[in-house]
């Protein structure tokens, strides 16, 4: 089969799944109230499960690793996931898809903290309309509850923690993403096996009598985030940066039409104004990000000949 074919294909996969798995919480959340940590657990052992069944078939290979080295980086896994799914269930999808887009800045300024990493004046520009679209997007929201707004910003911070130390790890261990996710996973959903009868009614939940369609509902939300996992990493490794960001905007403007279809949410013309101001952010970031990377190949390049060129 074309190689181009195959690539369209993946990339229009990785779309349906990741819109259909938002769409798919959001309607349990609304239509059954199923327990958003336990959800998360259920999602952690079915990727872990898909993704033993992936290394049998040679998809990727485990790497041996120290346990105490990946209890840290699943912490925030299991945080990032959660505190994201208590978001999508207390927020509008279209407030829920915007909160996402600040983990962006969140990154750059975790990075520059931690890590000592400079960005460029056009790379720190980018992040006013992005927060500024943000700010905007939460004030005129008319279905703003603080709760819901709580759990935005926590799984936004978070998040871009969990996106710092994954790059870490990446780098220290010489892990790919897949492996490393083998290790969340399972780890992952461990940590909250134990931390759900703390803040979730296990005995309701497992008592309640639950209809066939919203088992089949919970079941199909598990394999939809692994495959989420395994589409999104194989357009990472096989496609470049760029279409992996232009792939997200277009999430982002599918799943906001599909929460005004399908869940009737409405946008004030102010919050259009502010998720038009994000995205515009978000994209010339990509663009700025993009350009700064193919200025800087062909140095490192150069530098690489000088030697090979001398011997």
């Amino acid at each position: 089969m074309n190689k181009k074919v195959v690539t369209a294909f993946y990339l229009v996969l990785n779309i349906f799944f990741s819109i259909a798995i938002v769409l798919l919480n959001k309607w349990l959340y609304i239509h059954t109230g199923f327990p958003n940590i336990t959800l998360s657990m259920i999602h952690f052992i079915m990727t872990f499960v898909g993704l033993i069944i992936c290394e049998k078939f040679d998809v990727f290979c485990i790497k041996d690793i120290a346990i105490k080295d990946m209890v840290l980086i699943a912490m925030t896994f299991c945080g990032f996931v959660v505190l994201t799914n208590l978001s999508l269930a207390h927020n509008t999808i279209g407030t829920y898809q915007v909160a996402k887009m600040l983990t962006t800045p969140c990154v750059i300024i975790m990075q520059m903290m931690f890590c000592k990493k400079h960005f460029g004046i056009l790379i720190k520009l980018t992040l006013i309309p992005i927060v500024l679209g943000i700010v905007i997007n939460f004030y005129y929201d008319i279905q703003f509850n603080v709760i819901g707004t709580m759990y935005a910003t926590l799984g936004v911070f978070v998040t871009s923690l969990y996106q710092v130390m994954i790059n870490i790890k990446q780098v220290q261990f010489q892990m790919d993403p897949m492996q490393l996710l083998y290790y969340q996973t399972s780890l992952s959903a461990i940590m909250l096996f134990f931390i759900v009868p703390f803040f979730e009614p296990v005995e309701q939940t497992f008592k309640r009598s639950w209809s066939l369609i919203d088992i089949i509902m919970i079941v199909l939300s598990g394999i939809i985030a692994f495959f989420v996992n395994l589409t999104s990493y194989w357009i990472i490794e096989k496609t470049s940066p760029l279409t992996y960001n232009m792939v997200g905007h277009s999430k982002f403007c599918l799943l906001l039409l599909g929460g005004s279809l399908i869940f009737h949410e409405t946008l004030a013309i102010n919050q259009v104004i502010g998720i038009t101001l994000t995205l515009t952010g978000i994209i010339l970031y990509a663009h700025v990000e993009m350009r700064d990377a193919w200025t800087v190949v062909p140095v490192y390049e150069e530098k690489e000949r000088k030697p090979l060129h001398k011997v």
